[in-house]
């Protein structure tokens, strides 16, 4: 059946919904697209748009596999090209159709239908994936008062980021969501049953932390370890694209980590994961160090982004963290606990920690202390010097060493994005931006304040898309 050949023929002056249908169930029918786009001479007064423009909104769609300008009658060109299958809108079915004699002579087929409204709203679905709405995040104004911060000083620390270099190390996910339209209930048992319309794959985990850094500026170092499958060869490309200098190390033992979200009408319905959580071998945490050694001669910062499936078993962190120390390459750390356990305290020294509340709790073993109480346990355990505890919906707890500020300790930003979409990259938004305004030199009060913002920029849409400067420069402009 993919062998096939599916042929559609118009005009495409608006590339609207209707075609959009039309499309969708060709492709669906068989293989290979191919879209017949009528030139101006053969259109005639019917070409509203010039012929060039309407070739390039059917080349711009993902069903089409090949869309060409027809200056010829279209049984001609189905006579030459001989494709299994032309699919005409219903609308034809009780009209002349030119093309049939054409088919018939080959023992072609043609199929009259205008497609299933189910898939009219793919338009749609990729808006989630593209659209922001800058409307819906507000600036702490207060916090920023109470701490003399300034737009210009924010505005000055970004313009600074493109002076750092920055190492980024940890476990390497790619991140798929698949929309799925309802159908119904199974009669069977109480499972809701769905199709999938679209699907769209983004760089994850430790991976995205590093194409933020890029994005914000930073000239940045990746290291990571994969398999060698499909999911390694759309990283290794993903973070070239983004300026990212990735060292993936092969391990022939563990599939590249793939997440899989199906999702509809904006919701997520289920989570699938695709892993080996086992710490990587000897062999590979050594050839690890040596690498990440030689990149910390270069460095300003270093991020260890932990998801804890196996890249950073804790005899490596050690190790890394002293060579780091040394030479005194600032350390952030984030170490995520959400369908996995970790530890947050098992990264000691750090100059900046970025725990869930769960995180600390179970890091601390501490479940009934409240928040500023659990924030100085997890500090004190892990000799970390600024703890962001991320709340949620609730925003962000700071707590700062003493040593860093006189004046203030605890305090805390409210959530800046009040219609978030997708609440998936927020943390390693925050933790990119908050650690490279502190190898700028800012205090944690600044740190925050941009850690938070880009946090808010990130949640207003689905899927993890690395964060740009421009976008938090027009936030505070």
């Amino acid at each position: 059946m993919q062998s096939r050949t599916v042929f559609v023929s118009g005009r495409f002056n608006v590339l609207h919904p209707g075609h959009l249908r039309l499309l969708r169930f060709a492709k669906e029918y068989g293989g290979s697209l191919i879209v017949g786009v009528e030139s101006d001479r053969q259109a005639g007064q019917g070409a509203h748009v010039p012929e060039l423009l309407r070739l390039e909104g059917l080349q711009s769609n993902n069903w089409v596999d090949e869309a060409f300008i027809m200056d010829e009658p279209v049984e001609a060109v189905i006579a030459r090209l001989r494709p299994d299958i032309v699919v005409k809108g219903k609308e034809h079915e009780a009209r002349s159709n030119p093309e049939e004699a054409a088919l018939k002579s080959y023992g072609g087929k043609l199929v009259f239908s205008s497609g299933h409204t189910v898939f009219s709203s793919y338009d749609l679905i990729r808006r989630e994936f593209r659209e922001f709405d800058p409307a819906s995040i507000e600036l702490p104004h207060h916090y920023m008062a109470r701490h003399g911060i300034e737009h210009s000083r924010l505005e000055s620390l970004l313009g600074q980021f493109s002076e750092l270099k920055v190492c980024v190390i940890g476990d390497l996910i790619i991140d798929e969501y698949i929309t799925c339209q309802p159908l119904g209930m199974s009669q069977e048992d109480p499972t809701i049953v769905v199709t999938p319309v679209d699907s769209t794959r983004f760089i994850g985990g430790a991976g995205i932390v590093a194409a933020h850094a890029a994005g914000l500026g930073a000239s940045v170092r990746f290291f990571s370890v994969t398999g060698m499958d499909a999911a390694r060869e759309f990283a290794s490309k993903g973070l070239a694209d983004v300026g990212v200098h990735a060292n993936l190390l092969l391990d022939d033992s563990r599939p590249t980590t793939l997440r899989q979200r199906y999702r509809s009408k904006g919701k997520s319905l289920l989570r699938v994961s695709h892993l080996h959580q086992g710490a990587i071998s000897a062999g590979l945490q050594d050839q690890l160090l040596r690498e990440v050694e030689q990149a910390l001669d270069w460095a300003d910062l270093l991020v260890f982004s932990d998801f804890n499936y196996g890249c950073l078993p804790q005899s490596l962190v050690d190790k890394i963290t002293i060579i780091a120390k040394s030479k005194k390459v600032l350390l952030a750390a984030d170490s995520q606990s959400s369908s996995q356990v970790g530890d947050i305290g098992r990264f000691k020294g750090m100059d900046l920690l970025t725990p869930t509340e769960r995180e600390a709790r179970l890091s601390t073993r501490n479940h009934e202390d409240g928040l500023v109480v659990l924030a100085e346990a997890l500090r004190r355990q892990s000799a970390a010097h600024n703890i962001l505890l991320k709340l949620g919906e609730e925003g962000l707890l700071i707590h700062a060493n003493s040593e860093r500020s006189e004046d203030w300790l605890t305090d805390r930003v409210s959530a800046l994005n009040k219609s978030p979409k997708d609440v998936a990259g927020a943390g390693d938004s925050l933790l990119i931006a908050s650690a490279m305004a502190l190898a700028c030199q800012s205090n944690i009060w600044e740190a925050a304040c941009l850690g938070s913002l880009a946090a808010a920029v990130q949640v207003g849409r689905v899927g993890n898309t690395p964060i740009q400067t421009s976008e938090l420069l027009r936030e505070l402009r």
